[in-house]
């Protein structure tokens, strides 16, 4: 897809991009490699201070692509000077040559940071089942190491992106012992989106000091409520990534290092953390792949919070309730099937539904004062909130989807064209 050809941007899109500032210890530049598309960025190289600790959660696809198995065997060192993320082309399903591809890309990254391959993470999105041809960041990465620069962030999130109309950002501050922090992510994500962390890609900063262990549990927590409640398409991709670096500059300020996640110190950082992963995951949500419609499902009165987050995931992956949404339709009709199709604990004669808080359907009919002319009104919004109380128990979940239109059906269909 070259640049010419990038869809209009989603009508979802932030009304603003948020102006990240720097975070101390990290530096980046964009190139044109040429992988895939002409006229654009579409490789980004980021220096890392020396003592950034590093986390990272992946996809569980049984077909991972190259870089996640790099990544993977990378993260036990706990330690990371670089980042090289690349768009157009996956590296995923190409066997010996994407691993051959993973370990030239470390290389030629290192010898431009300076730095040992083993601290050097890797990330590729794009076309799966291709090759890599990694030699064409010779000379390129060393170029753009001399490059390398704290601002502006609008540049790696615009060099990551593929069907994605427009760049996401988030960024948050947060205290640790009195002292200051900087938090700031960048995101990408259209399509083949399900919930098997991490949906996408996604590198988060900050220049906090914090250990490797305490920085991959509260990643790991972090996931569950912000990308892991997040579905476009119910595809998981092969290449799910989401990375959290900590460059630990902050204790030259007087920051103490963190060893436990579970530090009362941390309470402020959890929270902002929590924030920009959720501001991601939303606008991921809000870019889904020919959306007009952001679509928030909450489930209440279930059994569990686990058996909420099923029930919430089955209406959110149903074609039938998301052509429904995108037809402007409230056919409560639908979300009743998925809920039922679930395989959860469901009592149909107890279950209330509602559109934006208009109740449509309760104890196993019709709402009585169901009114079509108010909730038609409603569902010409751009964003709609389905709710779901099953009336069993006091487990409650919220996850995010768009709607299915026939521009999702288009962009699948031209992708490799």
């Amino acid at each position: 897809m070259s640049a010419a050809k990038a869809p209009a941007v989603s009508p979802l899109a932030p009304k603003t991009t948020p102006e990240v500032g720097p975070v101390e210890g990290v530096r980046f530049a964009t190139a044109e490699a040429g992988i895939r598309y002409k006229g654009r960025t579409d490789v980004l190289l980021l220096a890392l201070d020396a003592g950034t600790s590093v986390a990272g959660v992946f996809t569980r696809s049984k077909c991972p692509s190259a870089p996640v198995e790099w990544c993977r065997e990378q993260l036990s060192g706990g330690v990371a000077r670089g980042l090289v993320v690349n768009s157009g082309n996956a590296n995923a399903f190409t066997g010996a040559k994407g691993r051959e591809a993973t370990k030239l890309t470390a290389e030629l990254a290192a010898k431009a940071l300076g730095c040992k391959e083993s601290e050097i993470f890797l990330a590729s999105t794009g076309v799966i089942g291709e090759p890599l041809d990694a030699n064409k960041y010779r000379g390129v990465l060393d170029e753009t190491a001399k490059r390398l620069a704290p601002l502006p962030w609008i540049d790696p999130a615009r060099a990551i992106m593929t069907t994605d109309t427009f760049p996401k950002l988030a960024t948050a501050t947060a205290t640790i012992d009195g002292v200051s922090v900087t938090i700031a992510g960048i995101a990408k994500g259209a399509g083949m989106i399900a919930p098997d962390m991490a949906t996408m890609l996604s590198f988060v900063f900050t220049d906090a000091a914090i250990e490797a262990p305490a920085l991959q549990a509260l990643l790991s927590k972090g996931v569950t409520d912000s990308f892991n409640a997040v579905t476009i398409d119910g595809d998981t991709s092969t290449s799910d990534t989401l990375m959290l670096f900590a460059t630990g500059a902050a204790a030259k300020r007087g920051a103490p290092r963190i060893a436990d996640a579970a530090d009362r110190r941390l309470a402020g950082f959890r929270k902002a953390l929590q924030r920009v992963l959720a501001d991601l995951a939303e606008q991921v949500a809000r870019d889904g792949e020919g959306a007009r419609k952001l679509v928030r499902i909450a489930v209440t009165g279930a059994v569990s919070k686990r058996s909420a987050r099923r029930v919430a995931m089955s209406i959110a992956n149903s074609p039938l309730v998301k052509t429904a949404v995108a037809g402007e339709d409230a056919n409560w009709g639908r979300v009743v099937m998925a809920v039922g199709k679930a395989g959860e604990p469901a009592d149909r004669d107890l279950i209330t539904i509602s559109f934006g808080g208009i109740r449509v359907a309760t104890e196993g009919a019709r709402d009585p004062g169901y009114d079509e002319a108010e909730v038609s009104a409603y569902m010409k919004g751009q964003v709609i909130d389905i709710g779901v109380d099953l009336g069993l128990g006091r487990g409650s979940d919220r996850v995010m989807t768009c709607d299915l239109t026939k521009e999702y059906v288009a962009i699948n269909g031209d992708y490799r064209s």
